[in-house]
This record gives structure tokens, C-alpha cells and sequence, in this order.
């Protein structure tokens, strides 16, 4: 690992404030919107994206904080992650940063004054989750850092695509913690045990390559079209039945969760119920007659 790549880590311990996000934080949000036309939001910016307006783009948006993680923005995240979740022209999701930082962590100037009682009592970091709650597929495009809380929101989605620049850490273990939304959990489960304990142990971070040597990513691009290339996946996956893909995904989810065998039994039971469904008919049938299919989610 470079000195230089390795000094990143620096960036995620950094007590990061940015004052025009705080001032705009009251009048720049309107909540428990349930469509993207009547929602705006002070740290996101909202697109649909694609030939067809069928893959939600989320790009984080504190900009001189280098996109760092508080409580506003994982509220704003868990929000629109919900509204596109549930509008049914959307495929699935996008979700980004900036070239120079996906996120480079929390925002440890909102966790210092926090106290045991406050953070075991109160959940605290309980619904950083939502990504991974979200039943439609969603795409991590990460450029620049992700680091800390960054690194653990691109691990909740179910696919990551990273720029050539991007690098991967768990830097908490440097400011006297450890990860808390699930960097030491998922990381083991992806890269296996020895690197994340060297992620977590020293806290210092993986160049994109490394990170597509260990399977945290499926693949790398110039960061200037990094969300490009995300999009065009989601519109491929957007080409199948809605219906079917998230089977797909529970299955894959599910694989995680349970040993072998129940995973096995979990996968067929799936597959079964699939003969139950309008679309695998469709599917069938179309392949058979040699046309493309004519989807109805039924």
C-alpha cells in the first residue's frame, strides 16, 4: 500500500464542519414527501437518470465536508431512498458522491459531545441502514474517499462500481472506536478475515484496485464516468422483470444470512414461487416465440 494512499485515512478523523450546510439545514428541507417532484433537500441532490428516466441518481451533496456522513443527511438519504423505493417507473438506484470523495466519513464534530447513555439508549447510528433495507437494486459509484461511515453505505449496496481514484477504509480504530454501521461485519464477509482485520486494525485504506482484487468492487472506471457506467447497469437490470429482480436480489441477500444448505432450500423455494408469477411465463414464452418479453410485474 502507498504512503500516500495510505494517509487518506487522515481525511475520515478530520472534525469536519461545514457552516453553510447547518445554515440551510431548517429552510432547505421538506419532509415525508412521498413523491421526487415536491421533495428538495439541503445535503442531496435527486435525478432520474437513463434513455427511459428509470434509475434514480442520488448524489451526496456537502461538498466542503467532502460529503461527510450526519444525522441530517442519513435522514434526507433514508427519505428518498423510501420515494424511490416505492415509484414504480424507477428500476433502480444510483447512489454517489463527488469525484474527490464519495464520503469520507462521519461527522465526528456531531459525535464528540456524545455520551454512552445517549448512544446505547437512543440507537444512535440505528438508521444508517435504510440502504440495505431497500428492496430494489442499488449502485454504489464511488470516486475519491469512502471512507469510515462512507466505506460502510457503499457496502450496503448490492453493487459497487468505483473510479480508478477511489480508495476503501476503516480509519475509527485512529480515532479511539471502532466501525459502527457495519465495516468490521461486512467487510469480513466480502474481503475475508485477515483484510479486514488489517482494515480495521491500522485503519488504513485500499486503492480501488486492491478493493477489485478482494471483491469489494465488480469493477473500475475513469472516475469521469464511473456514474455513467453505474447508470447503464441499472437500465441492463431495469430491461428485466421488477418483479423477478428483487427475488434475485433476496436470494443473493439471503446467502449472507444462512448456512449453505438453508440458502440452497431458501434459492429453490424462490424459484418455485417464480412459476406462480405472469412474468416467468412471459419471460419463457418470449424466449421460445424468439421476442423480447412484455413485463408486467405480475
Amino acid at each position: 500500500m502507498s504512503e500516500s494512499i495510505a494517509s487518506l485515512s487522515k481525511l475520515a478523523i478530520i472534525e469536519i464542519s461545514d457552516e453553510s450546510d447547518k445554515t440551510n439545514l431548517a429552510s432547505a428541507r421538506n419532509v415525508h414527501h412521498t413523491n421526487l417532484a415536491a421533495a428538495t433537500y439541503a445535503t442531496l441532490k435527486i435525478e432520474k437518470k437513463g434513455e427511459k428516466s428509470n434509475v434514480g441518481l442520488i448524489t451526496l451533496n456537502r461538498p466542503k465536508a467532502l460529503n461527510a456522513l450526519n444525522a441530517e443527511l442519513m435522514t434526507e438519504l433514508a427519505e428518498c431512498l423510501s420515494i424511490f423505493d416505492n415509484d414504480k417507473s424507477i428500476a433502480a438506484i444510483v447512489l454517489t458522491g463527488s469525484q474527490k470523495a464519495f464520503a469520507a466519513g462521519a461527522d465526528i464534530k456531531e459525535m464528540i459531545p456524545q455520551q454512552f447513555a445517549n448512544v446505547w439508549g437512543g440507537g444512535f447510528l440505528e438508521n444508517w441502514t435504510q440502504v440495505s433495507k431497500v428492496r430494489k437494486p442499488v449502485i454504489a459509484a464511488v470516486n475519491g474517499h469512502a471512507l469510515g461511515g462512507g466505506c460502510e453505505l457503499a457496502m450496503m449496496c448490492d453493487i459497487i462500481y468505483a473510479g480508478e481514484n477511489a480508495s476503501f477504509g476503516q480509519p475509527e480504530i485512529k480515532i479511539g472506536t471502532i466501525p459502527g454501521a457495519g465495516g468490521s461485519q461486512r467487510t469480513a464477509r466480502v474481503v475475508g478475515k485477515s483484510l479486514a482485520m488489517e482494515m480495521c486494525l491500522t485503519g488504513d485504506p485500499i486503492t480501488a484496485q486492491d478493493a477489485l482484487k478482494s471483491g469489494l468492487v465488480s469493477k473500475i472506471f475513469p472516475p469521469e464516468t464511473v456514474v455513467d457506467e453505474a447508470v447503464k447497469l441499472g437500465e441492463r437490470i431495469g430491461k428485466n422483470s421488477p418483479l423477478i429482480v428483487l427475488m434475485a436480489k433476496e436470494a443473493v441477500n439471503r446467502s449472507y444470512e444462512l448456512s449453505l444448505q438453508e440458502g440452497l432450500n431458501f434459492e429453490r423455494r424462490l424459484f418455485h414461487t417464480s412459476f406462480a408469477t405472469n412474468d416467468r411465463r412471459e419471460g419463457m414464452t418470449a424466449f421460445s416465440e424468439k421476442r423480447k418479453p412484455n413485463w408486467t410485474s405480475s
